[in-house]
């Protein structure tokens, strides 16, 4: 992008490599497997690649969601769900950046800032997905501690991350307005961890449930107030969903690439597949909706950055976006590839396969909408007062 700084440069050519020299190598084994890929990790984090959104009073690079995108979206380049172990960290510390005490972030954002422990975010449960509001896990002050109880469901980072921001009701009788934010260590007394899931897609990512029984945390780790919980959450949504759609990105840009790439190797009658006129323009348009999408999400993220309030608009076209553009592009390059793009010796039908989950975590699509839709409502009834 021609507005990056020197230094947001330099950040996207070191992801660039890693993406390039240690995840295209492992990004098939680690599909095939589900393990998750903590050798990738290791040189993310000895690239002090978490870092680059953590303030630098606490051992961050002092970027913000720009930064955090750059990353995500050369990550995704390679594999969306190897990404993950990135960008849900970044999920997982938003709560703790925007709300935190002074003293939980001197606690905590150092460790996630030398990629020490991962972090998640913890929203979601069996009954509650696009319905944030319907949560059931609950949270009983108790002297000096809080006791949960509850299960969240679908958790990126699930059972490797070591700091967990959960949501939980500490008034249940007020809704959404009586759930709270905490912070939740791993190791904690009644605190374990359900089946890790077998996806469709993303199967590097670690994605399972999260168990509390009488699970007892330090009252210290109330983020904010009481009651805050659903503010907090929504805000780290605002913020965090540039995130997903540089994923998308990422995702569609290593597709078009591949597409490309195998289009002028690819002879039939005589001559490279690409030089068809048909196949041209389509690979055109697939080139233009990246773009588009890629100009798109850093124009959010930079607003953002600069303090722009309210976002939660453009956030949600963001993220809305580009996942669909994300999609329209993987499979497009399936089809370019023909029958061999069905075939898992080529990387297009993973890329499809990862680019679904776009349209579904950190709110559907359809959620997007609704969002964009009644943020449409409110701007029309203040132009006529």
């Amino acid at each position: 992008m021609p507005y990056f700084t020197e230094e947001q440069i330099m950040i996207r050519d070191l992801a660039r490599r890693i993406a390039r020299e240690k995840i295209v190598p492992v990004r098939e084994h680690y599909d095939r497997t589900g393990d998750f890929p903590w050798d990738i990790v290791d040189e993310i984090r000895n690239a002090d690649l978490f870092g680059v959104f953590i303030p630098e009073e606490f051992g961050g690079f002092g970027g913000g969601i720009t930064e955090m995108a750059i990353v995500t979206e050369e990550l995704s380049w390679a594999c969306g769900g190897i990404s993950l172990g990135f960008a849900a960290s970044g999920l997982g510390t938003m709560p703790i950046l925007l709300s935190g005490s002074d003293e939980q972030k001197a606690k905590f954002l150092p460790q996630i800032a030398t990629g020490e422990k991962l972090t998640a975010f913890a929203l979601t449960e069996p009954n509650a997905g696009s319905d944030a509001g319907g949560i059931k896990t609950t949270a009983v002050r108790d002297g000096d501690s809080y006791i949960l109880n509850g299960t969240k469901q679908w958790i990126t980072n699930g059972g490797e991350a070591k700091i967990y921001t959960v949501i939980a009701l500490t008034n249940p009788s007020r809704g959404a307005r009586g759930a709270s934010a905490f912070i939740v260590e791993d190791g904690a007394e009644g605190f374990c961890y359900g089946k890790k899931e077998d996806k469709m897609g993303i199967r590097a990512s670690a994605t399972r449930e999260l168990i509390f029984e009488n699970c007892r945390i330090p009252a210290e780790n109330l983020i904010g107030r009481e009651g805050m919980g659903f503010m907090v959450a929504m805000a780290t949504l605002d913020k965090s969903r540039p995130g997903v759609a540089a994923q998308a990105v990422g995702i569609a840009q290593g597709a078009l690439d591949a597409a490309v790439d195998y289009a002028r190797e690819r002879e039939q009658f005589g001559k490279p597949i690409i030089a068809n006129q048909g196949l041209q323009w389509m690979l055109a348009d697939m080139a233009t909706k990246v773009e588009s999408a890629r100009a798109f999400v850093y124009d959010v993220a930079n607003r953002i950055d600069r303090g722009e309030r309210d976002v939660s608009k453009l956030s949600a076209m963001a993220k809305l976006y580009a996942s669909d553009i994300a999609m329209t592009v993987t499979t497009d390059a399936v089809q370019v590839f023909g029958g061999y793009g069905y075939m898992r010796e080529y990387p297009v039908e993973k890329m499809m396969r990862d680019a679904k989950i776009t349209q579904i975590y950190e709110g559907t699509n359809q959620i997007q909408r609704d969002v964009i839709g009644k943020a449409l409502i409110r701007e029309a009834a203040k132009k006529r007062e």
